[in-house]
């Protein structure tokens, strides 16, 4: 069995991307990895260069920034990558470069990858998520966070990313995909304040107009966490490969469970009621 991992970044630098700890963390079960490494502001280039594995190709692109309507450069981005892959692999992993898996799972994703390949019916993986937000102590748990995601996919030339990255379909058709025991670590939602406001000034560019953006995001120098409905102490181990990281982070953050779900609707707070209560 063969698998490729895949991924696309750029400003990995500027805007405090984990792009180096996501690409090691599933290294140890892949025969590749292709980083697709986009004209950048900073060094991402040399960043992606500077992790000691003879398994990662880089492939350099160049974004279409002229693509400012619902994310859709971010899979343009995530399938020059896929495309890249080695043409006789069988599953293709994908991470963005906020994401990193956790070692206790690399043998139950491996193991699940060998037990689906000969089912053909099998096209995807699909992972559960912990959200981190505002610091490596708390998660996401209100409805505004996605729970489920694609991440390990059949080598199809038919498979592509979807609409802003976030899934992939064939022809617009959802895939036929198999639940695993395996989280997602996403860590989008933590970096220090001024790194947070810079990202959140880029990244909405990708969706929304100049125009949007002006009159959406507040021009000030760090962004607000405490814009926050829900979250939850996390009480488990990082992955290994995020322990300098966290070691290393040089800013406060405080959560009062005293005003969970106050920002909210009342709908909202039911079906979280509903979904904390039932796990449904």
């Amino acid at each position: 069995m063969k698998i490729s991992g895949f991924t696309f970044v750029r400003n990995a630098v500027v805007y405090d991307y984990p792009i180096v700890e996501s690409i090691k963390s599933i290294l140890p079960i892949v025969d590749e990895y292709v980083v697709a490494v986009g004209n950048s502001d900073d060094d991402t280039l040399g960043l992606i260069k500077s992790i000691q594995s003879d398994k990662i190709r880089i492939v350099q692109t160049i974004w279409d920034d002229s693509l400012r309507a619902g994310g859709k450069v971010l899979a343009m981005e995530t399938n020059k990558a896929l495309r890249a892959i080695s043409p006789d692999s069988d599953w293709a992993f994908y991470l963005q470069a906020d994401e990193v898996v956790h070692e206790k799972y690399l043998d139950v994703i491996y193991d699940a990858m060998l037990k689906n390949k000969p089912d053909e019916r099998v096209e995807g993986l699909l992972f559960n998520y912990l959200h981190f937000y505002g610091s490596y102590d708390y998660i996401g748990v209100s409805r505004r966070w996605y729970r489920r995601e694609i991440r390990i996919i059949r080598n199809n030339p038919q498979i592509q990313s979807y609409k802003d990255a976030q899934g992939f379909r064939i022809n617009g058709r959802k895939l036929r995909v198999k639940l695993i025991n395996a989280y997602i670590y996403h860590y989008g939602w933590v970096k220090h304040p001024v790194r947070q406001q810079a990202k959140q000034m880029n990244f909405n560019k990708y969706w929304h107009n100049d125009e949007w953006v002006k009159n959406n995001i507040l021009k000030v120098n760090e962004f607000n966490y405490s814009n926050i409905d829900s979250l939850k102490k996390f009480s488990s181990t990082h992955p290994r490969v995020m322990h300098p990281r966290i070691k290393a982070m040089n800013w406060n953050f405080s959560f009062n469970p005293n005003t969970k779900l106050k920002k909210t609707s009342l709908k909202k707070m039911i079906l979280h009621w509903i979904e904390d209560r039932f796990k449904y």
